[in-house]
């Protein structure tokens, strides 16, 4: 197991830090998506900059989590990549039958 592992599961043990650490979830969730969707489809950032018209600094911001996306500015890079945007709502916990 890598430091960074240990130090996560340790901190995870800390009821604030993991709350914290849980609502950041859905952001890093998007900045992992984007960033593997556009190496998927084995494009640079300059590349994909040239197919969205957004800028090669913004979209590395939003790969860096520092920029949050809006609807429409994903549906513009999933369009860019050749690819389908999809959201989904998860259920935390299962509802009694």
């Amino acid at each position: 197991m890598s430091d960074f592992q240990e130090l996560k599961e340790e901190l995870m043990q800390d009821p604030i830090f993991k709350k914290e650490y849980e609502s950041l979830q859905p952001e890093m969730d998007i900045t992992r998506a984007i960033l593997n969707a556009r190496i998927n489809a084995g494009l640079t950032q300059v590349e994909l900059s040239e197919r969205t018209g957004i800028s090669q600094a913004d979209i590395s911001r939003l790969e860096n989590g520092i920029r949050n996306p809006s609807l429409a500015l994903l549906k513009r890079l999933a369009e860019a990549m050749d690819s389908t945007l999809k959201i989904e709502f998860i259920p935390k916990r299962r509802r009694p039958d």
